[in-house]
């Protein structure tokens, strides 16, 4: 078992820099500092600083000892913090991952549940890919994830997925483009301007089999990982974009933009994916049974 007293010997050392600046910061002498880290290495048999003139510099093992050690001693501060916080405040902490898929509008509908629960929330939200939230979540550093797809098979992360509910697709463009699409939907969408989800969204397969299948074939004018950047472009007239149906009209008033069509055959799937295979977090129970009465009505 690692002594973490050594371990925070070295991490401190490492991060001032050598450990003349390590003993001041610690108010402990150089060479305690020294004799524990030298311990350190004998127990992990490498070592962790090579001497170069009067520096110290990390040796390959050193850089990812250190690794691990920032990853230790900051949960060690996030959980000092958050007990300090719960010892003086009922507030519950609740960590959400969002996939960078989902669009913003979607994940506060969402998520506004569980901001009317009884009990306050303090709600801290990480948005990025659905890989790296796997991740985090695997980690317990977050209590769930909001996706807009189960977790994928090759991955082999041990979480559930919990179903959300799904609703159709809804095509937008700004007003001037929307005038020029004169035949009816979705033989318009044929050579015109066209802004699509990248490959990160699972919603770009299904769009795209669904063109191949009514014989469509618009012109791409642009990919986007950030679905927000891509009704900006779509605002400005660069092409048509798609949203979910469910805020479809939002997204028209907001944007002032115009529905041109709207179709079923192309659903948005939203999931909660959890480490709990039995729902027990009142703000997940909560999102999850809202969620799938407001997308049913869609």
């Amino acid at each position: 078992m690692i002594n973490f007293k050594h371990l925070h010997y070295f991490w401190v050392a490492a991060k001032q820099g050598g450990i003349t600046k390590a003993s001041e910061n610690l108010h402990i002498t150089p060479q305690t500092i020294s004799g524990q880290i030298r311990l350190l290495e004998e127990q992990l048999g490498k070592d962790l600083f090579n001497k170069v003139g009067r520096n110290l510099e990390l040796t390959d093992t050193g850089r990812m000892v250190l690794s691990y050690a920032d990853e230790i001693f900051s949960l060690g501060s996030e959980l000092e913090q958050s007990v300090r916080i719960a010892s003086t405040d009922r507030t519950q902490l609740l960590r959400v991952g969002i996939a960078d898929s989902i669009p913003k509008s979607i994940a506060y509908r969402l998520l506004a549940p569980a901001m009317s629960l009884k009990d306050p929330i303090r709600l801290v939200c990480k948005e990025n890919s659905l890989e790296s939230l796997l991740g985090e979540l695997a980690l317990l550093k977050l209590d769930f994830i909001i996706a807009d797809g189960p977790i994928p098979a090759h991955l082999g992360v041990r979480a559930h997925n919990h179903f959300l509910g799904e609703c159709g697709t809804s095509f937008m463009a700004a007003p001037e483009l929307a005038n020029r699409l004169t035949t009816d939907f979705p033989a318009c969408l044929v050579k015109a301007p066209f802004l699509i989800p990248s490959e990160q969204s699972i919603i770009r397969t299904h769009l795209l089999q669904w063109f191949e299948q009514h014989s469509i074939h618009p012109k791409i004018t642009g990919e986007f990982d950030d679905r927000a950047l891509m009704k900006a472009f779509g605002q400005a007239g660069v092409g048509v974009f798609v949203v979910p149906t469910a805020i479809a009209n939002e997204v028209a008033n907001q944007f002032h933009v115009n529905i041109i069509g709207s179709t079923t055959e192309i659903q948005e799937q939203f999931y909660a994916i959890a480490t709990e295979q039995r729902l027990t977090n009142p703000a997940l129970i909560a999102i999850t049974e809202e969620a799938k009465e407001w997308l049913k009505q869609q």
